[in-house]
């Protein structure tokens, strides 16, 4: 395997899937977590890599780092997946360069999401940096490109209303829920949760629930991370309902937002019992195998079953029983409303930040093949500072060391302003000596 230093923009890639051409199910063979993540990380070194992060999510799962050629990236990643590296090639997206730049920018300001504008995505993006810097994996180019996406970010949220409204995964999934036992208020199209057909609010599929008052249904949320826990908040502020019991593996953490919120919470040893009782269940595990089977739901009534998760965590089996309505997140992001609309007029706006901070970035980077031009010329500074041969340096080495260093340091930062404005070198070289001396 080539080791070779390959820290160079032309070396840099952006590898992947995501839900452009994957559906849920696809995506979750390809899905990464923290575990195989660190076996990666481990294993990185042995594919010729030194610097990159992985980004796994529902709505994709992407690599981006450092090699001579995009499929040390692809071989790495695979070698974890349930899926296999032939299918992944075939579908994956490969970036390279300014387009790899590009695209994480994209990612991160939620341009390149499910539902656009979805802000969670910044967080995630943050972790998954932040898994490869405490390996040794996050490099000066990575950190600064990081830096200047995560500015972008946060300047279209603050600066547009790309992210405005409620619209997200988590929120979508209430949406839902009303839609599906209240009914449309509005009659917006949505899928419907069995065939996925486009329906309004007078298909039949509504007119079997009739208007139905939610608090009554009993619902049970399964994962209470961050995805799990936004959507218990939303059920709470928009649906206006306390009827959930939580659920969590580290029980302590599911009674704490249960205390938070009123509302209850029980042990995961106790979740065959609580399934059998539950109108709606939604599931954010995460997990790598499913946590709810088919013997979970079989025989027990009409239930609205929800998954955030990649891979699905509902058994295939238990997602298609008699009286169950399965939704996963491809399902969810199809909820359309006015929100949306508005988010797309802010597009624009949005392009034109990203573009600044890209440029900025690229300017950065060109400066830095200069850096070793730059303190050589330092270094001549200080030799001619102290050069014996020189007798007369009154008129331009005068005052003390620390004087001095600080004029050498006003002609260096004149030189990097003159190289990155014009592109030359040369001539700059000497007139900075003339500077100095002057």
């Amino acid at each position: 395997m080539n080791t070779k230093d390959t820290h160079i923009i032309q070396n840099f890639w952006a590898v992947g899937i995501n839900y452009k051409k994957t559906d849920a199910a696809l995506r979750g063979l390809y899905a990464i977590n923290t575990e195989q993540y660190d076996y990666l990380l481990s294993i990185a070194p042995e594919y010729g890599l030194k610097e990159f992060f992985i980004l796994s999510t529902c709505n994709r799962t992407e690599i981006y780092g450092f090699a001579d050629d995009a499929s040390q990236l692809t071989d790495l990643i695979c070698t974890v997946t349930a899926g296999d590296k032939a299918t992944f090639t075939h579908i994956a997206y490969v970036k390279n360069c300014d387009k790899a730049i590009e695209h994480l920018f994209h990612v991160a300001a939620g341009l390149d999401s499910q539902i656009l504008g979805d802000y969670e995505i910044l967080g995630q993006i943050k972790n998954a940096v932040k898994h490869a810097k405490t390996q040794g994996f996050i490099g000066p180019f990575m950190e600064r490109l990081i830096n200047s996406v995560l500015q972008a970010s946060k300047a279209i949220k603050t600066h547009t209303a790309l992210s405005g409204g409620t619209v997200s995964t988590a929120f979508a999934a209430v949406q839902y829920i009303r839609e599906y036992f209240e009914g449309p208020t509005t009659t917006p199209k949505m899928k419907c949760p069995s065939t996925h057909k486009m329906m309004t609010g007078n298909d039949s599929a509504y007119e079997g629930h009739g208007k139905m008052n939610i608090a009554d249904k009993k619902i049970v949320l399964l994962g209470t991370g961050k995805i799990g826990r936004s959507a218990c908040k939303n059920l709470v502020d928009y649906l206006n309902t306390h009827n959930i019991t939580l659920i969590n593996r580290t029980e302590e953490t599911a009674s704490t937002l249960a205390s938070e919120l009123g509302l209850k919470y029980a042990p995961i040893t106790s979740l065959d019992e609580e399934l059998r009782d539950a109108d709606i269940i939604l599931v954010s595990t995460n997990a790598t195998e499913p946590v709810i089977l088919k013997e979970h739901l079989e025989g027990r009534g009409e239930k609205l079953v929800i998954d955030f998760s990649i891979p699905c965590n509902v058994e295939v089996a238990a997602q298609t029983l008699p009286g169950i309505k399965f939704v996963d997140v491809d399902v969810l992001s199809k909820i359309k409303d006015e929100t949306l609309n508005q988010r797309q007029a802010e597009v624009p706006k949005a392009m034109v930040i990203i573009n600044e901070l890209m440029g900025e970035f690229k300017q950065w980077y060109a400066m830095r093949k200069h850096v070793p031009v730059l303190k050589e010329v330092k270094n001549k500074l200080r030799e001619i500072y102290i050069d014996p041969v020189i007798l007369d340096k009154s008129h331009f080495c005068s005052g003390t060391n620390a004087e001095n260093e600080e004029k050498i340091q006003k002609v260096i930062s004149s030189l990097a302003t003159k190289i990155r404005q014009k592109n030359t070198l040369g001539c700059h070289y000497i007139q900075a000596i003339n500077e100095y001396i002057a």
